[in-house]
C-alpha cells in the first residue's frame, strides 16, 4: 500500500514537472535548446545531461534485458502503450528511424507502460517494430527515468548518449525530422545548436 501511495505521489509530481517543462526549456536555461521551434523536443547541452538510470526488466518476449548492455552506444528509449493514440501516431516514424540509424550503431528500446502483453505484442506487429521493448506494467522503469527527466505522459522519447547521459527528449509524439535532427546532433554529424 505504501509503495502504491509513493508511486501516486511521484506520478503527480512528474505531471506537474512535465507541465512546467515547456517554460523551463525556453525560459533562459542555457543547458537546454529546443528542436525546430518545438519546446517539447529538447537537446541537453554537454554538462547539463542527466544520467540515465540502470534497470533490468522483462522484454515482451519474456527474456531479461539489462540496460547496461547498451553501454557505449547511442540509445533511443521510447515510452509507449498500445492504448495511447499519440503512440500509434508516432510508431511509423520510430520504426523508420530505427532502420535508418541501425547502420550508424544507434539502438532503439521501447518501454511499454501499463499494458497487457497481448495488446503490446499486437501493437509491435501492427507497426513493424523490430527493436525490443521491455514491459513496465507498474511504471517502475518510467519512475526511475522520471527522477532524471520529467516523464509526465506517453509517448516520451529519450536519446541516451554514448556516456549514458540523457542528451535529448521529445515529450509527446516524436516526428521523423525531430528524431533525425536529434540523432545527427547526438552522433556528432551536425553542429550542436
Amino acid at each position: 500500500m505504501l509503495r502504491t501511495k509513493r508511486r501516486a505521489v511521484v506520478l503527480v509530481a512528474a505531471a506537474i514537472t512535465g507541465a512546467l517543462l515547456a517554460g523551463w526549456a525556453t525560459g533562459g536555461n542555457g543547458g537546454v535548446s529546443d528542436i525546430e521551434g518545438n519546446p517539447n523536443a529538447v537537446l541537453y547541452a554537454a554538462g547539463h545531461r542527466p544520467l540515465a538510470p540502470e534497470f533490468t526488466a522483462a522484454t515482451l518476449t519474456g527474456s531479461r534485458l539489462s540496460f547496461s548492455s547498451y553501454r557505449g552506444r547511442i540509445v533511443v528509449v521510447n515510452f509507449w502503450g498500445s492504448w495511447c493514440v499519440a503512440c500509434r501516431e508516432e510508431a511509423p516514424a520510430l520504426a523508420v528511424a530505427a532502420e535508418q540509424f541501425r547502420t550508424a550503431g544507434v539502438a532503439f528500446l521501447g518501454v511499454d507502460v501499463r499494458d497487457t502483453t497481448a495488446s503490446a505484442e499486437a501493437f509491435v506487429r501492427s507497426f513493424g517494430i523490430t527493436y525490443p521493448s521491455v514491459s513496465d506494467p507498474s511504471s517502475l522503469v518510467t519512475l526511475d527515468f522520471t527522477a532524471a527527466v520529467p516523464i509526465a505522459a506517453t509517448p516520451t522519447t529519450l536519446v541516451i548518449d554514448r556516456t549514458g547521459h540523457i542528451a535529448a527528449a521529445v515529450f509527446g509524439a516524436a516526428t521523423d525530422p525531430e528524431l533525425t535532427t536529434i540523432l545527427d546532433q547526438v552522433a556528432g554529424k551536425a553542429a550542436t545548436g
